[in-house]
């Protein structure tokens, strides 16, 4: 089967792809694996189409035959090459299996840098199979803008999405920052390129534009203003792009702006803090994407900012100002419109003091089953404040200026720094990895979560996000990126899911061989066909199996 993730469902695929690199050589630097049997064949091709696999952005890929916690470990596992590449890498890598590039089949893996580029590598040999560049004609990379969330420059920092079944061969979305030379003058835009030429399709690129109503006229979305920290969602038919500040520097708020994914029209517009005076919320999350459910509703958190504590008769705020909050987004015409939120009850507090909610993303559970044997439909997040908040989707519980009790759960304080990361979801567990603390498994049962095993390492800032690898549900592995902030090598981490005491590898344990240069925020390891992506200052390293 192949994970369709940008579609929400699963399609069958009959291919078997060999995994056998047998050039002897390559490029970039390349490590090839030793002499020996070649790494197991994966039964069949996995795609990666969208950030954390799939529209709940559960980081788990089911489909994974070759990587067990048997054979992950310093001895038989490990970098077999760099995807160099011309800026650094923000952005997670997506993968198509089996896919024919001028003739051949390739298993594809799709790069995007803060240079603006966006590469095609052969994922087996690290071959360049395309390279673009989405810079207009007399255009740079923007520069930081005055804020060191992303620095020196800003191009692509979203992870894109790939629709394999759009346009004659499939079609990868991406969103491009960029700025005029020697001008003042930012663009915004979102790009639809074909995933075996890098082609532009269709009405490509087309100019991020919005405006929004607010009390007493309009407000117009600024590209020098925003950034696109949170990945591209793709979901029925609908590219939806969600927008962050630089540093909060005034004036901003938390735009989702959504396009029609045909003809890259503007379809819908969001803004979650129309009336805060340019006071924010923003929203971030870390790199995580909106999630959406089979009906098309769209989930986020935001960020700090203003929240009218007097309710409407409807429940919901007076000005319609969403800070540190929860939300439900459905479809109204030309406007998303909030079918749904919750806010924490000491939001006022939270937000004067930094304490953002959307410093992580939000992550929906699949169908579980509470002890009165019915089934809910719950989401998950966590931000700064260490504590972890479990959302029933169906009645997300609006404000109670008294306490939290209205929502499914909330576990507070249970983690040991705040999040700027998202979790994962594997086999009735959670995993979170805040900053300064363990990556932790919070073990579900009853439809309630509960604190359970966690790691010996203790992962400074950003935390760490995780992805999970496993063959339904055998062989689960944990990969976690760690980012050492002196500036030393950043460590690929893998621990066996089951038993997070048990750390199975890690890219330090075999001197320099397996290193990849200083970490980076926000990375998120991407796992398919018997190979591990990560992000780095300079390009993807690969790593797998060396015999």
């Amino acid at each position: 089967m192949r994970v369709c993730a940008a579609s929400g469902r699963l399609a069958a695929l009959l291919i078997l792809v060999a995994l056998c690199d047998c050039s002897g050589g390559g490029m970039n630097g390349t490590t090839m694996p030793p002499g020996g049997t070649p790494p197991p064949t994966p039964s069949s091709g996995t795609d990666i189409l969208t950030y954390k696999y799939d529209l709940a952005r559960s980081g788990a890929n089911l489909t994974e035959s070759v990587l067990t916690p048997a054979n992950v470990n310093s001895g038989s596992f490990g970098q077999l090459r760099m995807l160099a590449a011309d800026g650094k890498v923000d952005a997670q890598p997506l993968y198509l299996s089996g896919l024919t590039v001028a003739g051949a089949t390739h298993n594809v893996v799709f790069v995007a840098t803060e240079n603006d580029s966006l590469y095609a590598f052969d994922a087996d040999t690290g071959s360049v199979l395309w390279h673009v560049s989405l810079l207009g004609s007399g255009e740079s990379p923007s520069d930081d803008v005055s804020c060191e969330q992303v620095t020196p420059q800003i191009g692509i920092t979203s992870t894109p999405v790939i629709d394999r079944t759009a346009g004659a061969h499939g079609i990868i979305y991406a969103v491009a920052m960029s700025k005029t030379t020697g001008t003042s003058t930012y663009h915004q835009r979102l790009y639809a390129l074909d995933v075996t030429t890098g082609a532009g399709v269709g009405n490509s690129p087309m100019d991020i534009e919005a405006t929004y109503p607010v009390m007493g006229g309009t407000m117009t979305f600024d590209p020098m203003q925003y950034e696109e920290r949170a990945a591209l969602l793709l979901s029925q038919g609908t590219i939806y792009t969600s927008w962050t500040s630089h540093c909060d520097h005034p004036p901003y708020s938390g735009w989702v702006i959504a396009y029609d994914q045909a003809t890259l029209s503007r379809s819908m517009v969001y803004n979650a803090a129309p009336n805060s005076g340019g006071a924010g919320p923003a929203i971030w999350m870390a790199g995580g994407g909106p999630a959406a459910d089979a009906a098309g509703n769209v989930y986020l958190l935001t960020a700090n900012g203003a929240f009218e504590t007097t309710l409407n008769t409807q429940g919901f705020p007076s000005q319609s100002d969403y800070g540190n909050s929860f939300l439900k987004l459905a479809p109204a015409g030309s406007l998303l419109s909030v079918a749904d939120y919750f806010t924490m009850y000491n939001e006022v507090d939270e937000s004067n003091n930094d304490q953002d909610l959307g410093s992580g993303g939000v992550l929906l559970l699949p169908d579980l089953v509470d002890g009165m044997g019915t089934t809910r439909h719950l989401a998950v997040g966590a931000g700064k404040d260490g504590s972890l908040y479990v959302v029933n989707r169906d009645n997300m519980g609006h404000f109670n200026p008294s306490n939290n009790s209205q929502i499914w759960q909330e576990l507070t304080n249970v983690l040991a720094g705040g999040v700027w990361s998202t979790p994962a979801y594997f086999s009735n567990a959670v995993y979170y990895a805040p900053v300064n603390g363990y990556l932790t498994a919070f073990t579900i049962s009853g439809a309630r979560l509960s604190v359970g095993g966690h790691t010996s390492t203790n992962f400074a800032y950003p935390g760490s996000s995780p992805a999970i690898s496993a063959n339904g549900t055998a062989n689960g592995i944990v990969w976690a990126h760690e980012n050492i902030s002196s500036g030393a090598p950043g460590v690929l981490h893998a621990y066996d899911a089951a038993d997070l005491t048990h750390e199975l590898y890690n890219s330090s344990q075999a001197g320099t061989r397996d290193q990849f240069g200083p970490g980076n925020k926000f990375i998120t390891p991407a796992i398919a066909d018997g190979k591990v992506f990560v992000g780095t200052q300079s390009g993807v390293a690969v790593f797998g199996l060396l015999n």
